[in-house]
C-alpha cells in the first residue's frame, strides 16, 4: 500500500483528489495523513467526501470510516464499472474539483458511464464547470469516443444547487486497474494516442467568454457591463471577440466571468492539442461589474502576453494525463505548487518522472519498477 504525505507541498485537496483517481486507474491502494493540513480548516471537505463516496458507488472501493473533517484515509479500489451514477455534495462544495477525481479512471471504464452531480458550479480557488467544459475537456478527447459534460443548472455558494451531468464512451476498455502489471496491449494503445505537446501559444486567433450570472442581476444588466468592459480591454488584440451571456434562476446570488483565448500554430487550429488560455473572475457584492469585467480581461490578457500555450489552472489538471502519455510537454506561465503536489502523487503511482525547467514542465517514462 501506497503511503502519501497531506501536507505536502501546498498541502491542500489536490493531493487527495489526484491520488483517488490513480488509485482506482491503477488498482493499487494508498493511505494519507495529514489531509489539507495546510489549510485553515484540515481534513476532507464535502466534495472529498463524496468523491470517495462516488468511488465506492462506482468501482466499490473500501475505505476506513471517514467523515467531514477527516484527517486521515485508506483506500482501497475495486474495478470500475459502466452504468449511471448520481452524486450529491450536499452544499455549495465544488463540482468541478469533485470531477477531478472521477474523470481519469471514468475513461477506461469497460463502457459508457454516465454520472449526474449536483453542487457548486464555481467558487473560489477553483476552477469552474465551465472551464471543465471549454478548456480541460478538449484536452481528453483524444482518450475518449466522446466525452461530454452538461451543465444543467447553475449552483452558486452558500447554498448551491448546481447540477451537470459527465458521459463518457471510452475508446480503451481493456482495464489497467487490478493487476501487478499492466497488460502490454492496453500500453501499446496508450503509445497509439498522441502526445499532449504544447510548448509554443502561436497566433491568436479569436477570444470567447461566458458570463453567467443569477437571473435576479438581469435587470441591473451586470453581464452586459461586464461582458462591454472585458470586450473594450481585449479591443486591443484585434481578433474576434465572442462573449455569451447567460441569466440563470439559482438558489444563491451570484456568476463568473470565464475568458478563454483560442490560438493556432501554423494556421491550423488543433484538436488534438488545442491551444486555448483561461481565465476567470467570480461576481462578488462588493466589486462593480466594471472592475470584474476589467479584472478578468486583464488575467487573460497576461496569459496571451506571456507567450505560453496553458495557463497554470490547465497545466495543474493536466499532469495526470501527462503521466499517461510519456514524452509529453507543456509551456505554462507559472509551475504552480499544485503542480508540483500533483507531480509528487503522480510520481508515486506510474513508472514516470517528471522534469521542470522554467516554465516547461515533461514526463518520461522509466524502465524501474514503482
Amino acid at each position: 500500500m501506497l503511503t502519501l504525505d497531506g501536507s505536502y507541498g501546498e498541502g491542500g485537496g489536490s493531493l487527495v483528489r489526484v491520488a483517488l483517481a490513480l488509485s482506482v486507474f491503477t488498482g493499487q491502494s494508498f493511505e494519507i495523513k495529514n489531509i489539507r493540513s495546510g489549510r485553515p480548516q484540515p481534513g476532507l471537505k464535502a466534495q472529498h467526501l463524496e468523491a470517495i463516496n462516488g468511488l465506492k458507488k462506482i468501482c466499490n472501493a473500501q475505505t476506513n470510516d471517514i467523515h467531514l473533517g477527516s484527517t486521515e484515509l485508506r483506500f482501497v479500489p475495486g474495478k470500475i464499472k459502466q452504468g449511471t451514477f448520481s452524486i450529491d455534495i450536499g452544499t455549495a462544495g465544488s463540482i468541478s474539483l469533485l470531477l477531478q477525481a472521477i474523470v481519469l479512471p471514468c475513461l477506461f471504464a469497460p463502457g459508457r458511464i454516465t454520472i449526474k452531480i449536483t453542487g457548486g458550479t464555481c467558487g473560489k480557488w477553483q476552477a469552474s464547470v465551465d472551464y471543465l467544459q471549454n478548456i480541460l475537456l478538449p484536452h481528453l478527447q483524444k482518450f475518449a469516443e466522446k466525452i461530454e459534460l452538461k451543465i444543467l443548472k447553475r449552483g452558486y455558494y452558500p447554498k448551491g444547487g448546481g447540477e451537470v451531468q459527465l458521459s463518457i464512451m471510452p475508446k480503451y476498455t481493456e482495464s489497467y486497474a487490478l493487476t501487478d502489471k499492466p497488460e502490454a496491449s492496453f500500453l501499446e494503445k496508450l503509445k497509439e494516442i498522441p502526445r499532449i505537446f504544447l510548448t509554443e501559444q502561436g497566433t491568436l486567433e479569436q477570444i470567447r467568454g461566458i458570463i453567467n450570472v443569477s437571473a435576479d442581476l438581469e435587470e441591473k444588466k451586470v453581464a452586459e457591463r461586464i461582458q462591454h468592459t472585458a470586450t473594450n480591454v481585449l479591443q486591443r488584440y484585434k481578433v474576434p471577440i465572442s462573449l455569451r451571456q447567460e441569466h440563470a434562476k439559482t438558489l444563491s446570488i451570484g456568476g463568473e466571468a470565464l475568458l478563454w483565448a483560442v490560438c493556432s500554430k501554423d494556421g491550423d487550429v488543433s484538436y488534438i492539442n488545442p491551444i486555448l488560455l483561461g481565465a476567470d473572475v467570480l461576481l462578488e457584492s462588493q466589486k462593480k461589474s466594471e472592475e470584474i469585467g476589467k479584472e478578468v480581461a486583464e488575467k487573460l490578457a497576461k496569459e496571451i502576453d506571456s507567450f505560453c500555450a496553458v495557463d497554470p489552472h490547465l497545466a495543474d489538471m493536466l499532469i495526470p494525463f501527462m503521466a499517461l502519455l510519456p514524452g509529453s510537454e507543456i509551456k505554462t506561465r507559472e509551475v504552480t505548487d499544485h503542480s508540483k503536489t500533483n507531480i509528487y502523487v503522480v510520481e508515486k503511482f506510474l513508472p514516470v518522472k517528471f522534469a521542470i525547467e522554467e516554465k516547461k514542465i515533461r514526463v518520461e517514462g522509466i524502465t524501474d519498477d514503482k
